[in-house]
């Protein structure tokens, strides 16, 4: 059986070189006599995998000395309420700047916990692109700044880091991390569900500076307190061990490839790739604004929608898999992160051009392949 091309928005599509290694060692690790899954995570084995993940993260990143990386649970989504009850301190504001659905969902769920105000948002624009910074009302005085570097629904992305003055930044990297360098010392806490760049779902990474711990909300469950969690080695309960293995197998693979700067090369030549056969086509648009546009996530709506369904049927026919848009927007949707090869692309363009010469308007009816 071929693989196919998965264009996934998550869980997305991994390596085929982590997948193969991991299918080896799966019912023997490395010559232990048993899977990663059936040792105890307080074992030597598993110690040394979460160990060896660990420093890759900081290597990979740049991670200074004075961060903690986490590996936790509950997803992004948990993260929404762990972010304010960590990070609160004894104010009651926090502010957030709204580019898409994942970032509504933050703010709703810290509100919560506080008052979660919207310091700007593109809602009215149906976010299509992300506010002036010169138009955003922060305070200076909330316990922290969020925004969401990525939203994965509608494809608008921040290639800039946003300034915020001595009011820690915060940011939910759960479709980009990985993708290209990034300054982590810029930010007060990164967090980023793993089911999209990093490994399988079920572990979130967190990396929060040090001088943030020391200050969770006593209502703080114990499996989302950073200061607790960081004494343990993110091992207050037991981890999801296997995801974190899987997870330390893609940094290696990523590592094996350069970096992020040389991840960072394939993955703009990819976008472009995709963005060109869109903006140089008759039957295919893309909604969001030049210079916000996603490398990982691209929506696309066809000129007449009665064709979604037979573009659809041909992409799978083709081994062109997940492209339908999320239900809230429709149209279609190419995600493209670190294991999507770029061949995955020229595939897609290519059919997309030839789905075009049948359909695109003025060359007939009902003649799709």
């Amino acid at each position: 059986m071929s693989r196919v091309y998965n264009f996934s928005a998550g869980p997305a599509m991994l390596p085929e070189a982590v997948l193969r290694q991991a299918q080896e060692e799966l019912p023997d690790w490395r010559g232990a006599g048993g899977s990663i899954m059936e040792m105890s995570h307080r074992g030597k084995e598993f110690v040394a995998v979460h160990e060896e993940a660990v420093r890759d993260v900081r290597e990979l990143l740049g991670v200074p000395d004075e961060y903690t990386v986490l590996f936790l649970q509950g997803g992004a989504t948990g993260q929404f309420a762990a972010v304010p009850l960590n990070l609160l301190r004894g104010k009651r504001r926090a502010e957030y700047i709204l580019t898409g659905a994942w970032g509504k969902k933050a703010v709703d769920e810290a509100k919560k916990y506080c008052d979660a105000h919207v310091a700007a948002s593109s809602e009215d624009g149906k976010f299509a692109s992300i506010p002036a910074r010169d138009t955003w009302a922060l305070s200076g005085e909330a316990a922290y700044v969020h925004y969401t570097p990525n939203e994965t629904i509608g494809g608008v992305e921040y290639h800039w880091v946003p300034e915020t003055g001595g009011v820690p930044l915060v940011g939910d990297f759960s479709s980009t991390l990985f993708s290209r360098p990034l300054d982590v010392g810029r930010f007060g806490v990164i967090y980023a569900g793993a089911q999209k760049n990093i490994g399988p779902a079920g572990v979130t990474l967190v990396i929060v500076r040090n001088d943030l711990l020391g200050g969770a909300s006593p209502a703080t469950p114990g499996v989302w307190d950073y200061t607790r969690q960081a004494k343990d080695d993110s091992m207050f309960n037991t981890p999801p061990t296997f995801a974190v293995y899987v997870a330390g197998l893609v940094f290696q693979w990523l590592k094996r490839q350069g970096g992020l700067a040389a991840m960072a090369a394939v993955n703009e030549r990819k976008a472009a790739k995709l963005y060109a056969a869109i903006d140089n086509s008759r039957l295919y648009r893309n909604p969001v604004e030049v210079s916000c546009r996603s490398w990982m996530n691209v929506p696309f709506v066809l000129a007449d929608p009665a064709l979604d369904g037979a573009f659809l049927k041909g992409a799978a026919g083709a081994g062109l898999t997940a492209l339908k848009g999320h239900r809230s927007v429709g149209g279609m949707r190419a995600s493209m992160y670190n294991a999507m090869p770029e061949a995955g692309v020229d595939a897609l363009v290519d059919y997309m051009a030839e789905f075009e010469r049948r359909n695109a308007p003025g060359a007939g009816v009902g003649n799709t392949p």
